[in-house]
């Protein structure tokens, strides 16, 4: 596969290493990747730094101040946010 299949494929890497994708989705890209060798080694580098973080950040947290500006951020996010803006009719 080429070009736009490839696109895509890594488009979604993410969500399909987080199992964030539905079955379809799940499927077209494991298609892609069992036929295509450089998305393969791109997805398996991408696996392996994820495991990596996973098992080196276990035990550790946040320190509480950059915890408070996260939170903090996200609640102005959604303050500004236009529910108009999120309609779709």
């Amino acid at each position: 596969m080429a070009g736009d299949d490839c696109a895509k494929a890594l488009e979604q890497m993410y969500s399909f290493l987080d199992e964030e994708l539905d079955n379809a989705s799940k499927r077209r890209i494991q298609e892609h990747l069992d036929e295509c060798g450089p998305c393969l080694q791109h997805f398996d580098l991408e696996r392996v730094v994820k495991q990596l973080v996973v098992r080196s950040c276990a035990n550790s947290h946040a320190p509480e101040e950059l915890r408070t500006r996260v939170l903090g951020r996200i609640r102005e996010v959604q303050v500004t946010i236009d529910p108009a803006e999120q309609r779709s009719d």
